[in-house]
């Protein structure tokens, strides 16, 4: 966790902050191979921890095969989500994936990240973060069974 001004300047007589940053690391250890976790509160605590008012907030999935993303938080969702994404990046065969020919066996997990994001950000506004209507964030674990980190960076004044 780290709080310091991001970006200032000299006027005539003053030293002036003008934006600040404010950056925290979630972790996630889903304990299946597939999964998706609501994030949503864990990074409003953040946004009120920071202080900013007005500004942004990156949230940023940090493994390559895992995401972070927004959508509705209604489980037939997900379970859309589980099934066009085994359609699209099967698991199984794993034999079928080049990458899977190093020893891995996670290659699908790779290419549904990529469908998924790496990342979001979302304004804030009055202290809030500032969503559309049913708006959440999530984590999206495509090789679980291991602690992963995820990046909270907030900016602002």
């Amino acid at each position: 966790m780290s709080s310091e001004p991001a970006l200032n300047f000299y006027d005539d007589k003053n030293f002036i902050d003008v934006v600040n940053s404010f950056t925290e690391y979630l972790t996630y250890n889903v304990p299946s191979r597939r999964g998706f976790v609501n994030i949503t509160p864990d990074v409003r605590k953040i946004v009120q921890k920071s202080g900013v008012k007005e500004g942004l907030c990156l949230v940023n999935a940090m493994h390559i095969t895992a995401s972070v993303f927004i959508n509705d938080n209604e489980s037939g969702l997900h379970q859309d989500y589980e099934k066009w994404l085994e359609k699209i990046a099967p698991h199984e065969p794993t034999s079928k994936y080049e990458h899977n020919k190093t020893g891995e066996d996670n290659a699908d997990a790779h290419l549904k990240r990529q469908v998924m994001g790496r990342e979001v950000v979302v304004a804030i506004t009055k202290g809030q973060l500032d969503f559309g209507p049913w708006e959440q964030i999530f984590y999206g674990e495509f090789d679980g069974n291991r602690s992963k980190r995820v990046l909270v960076k907030v900016i602002g004044e």
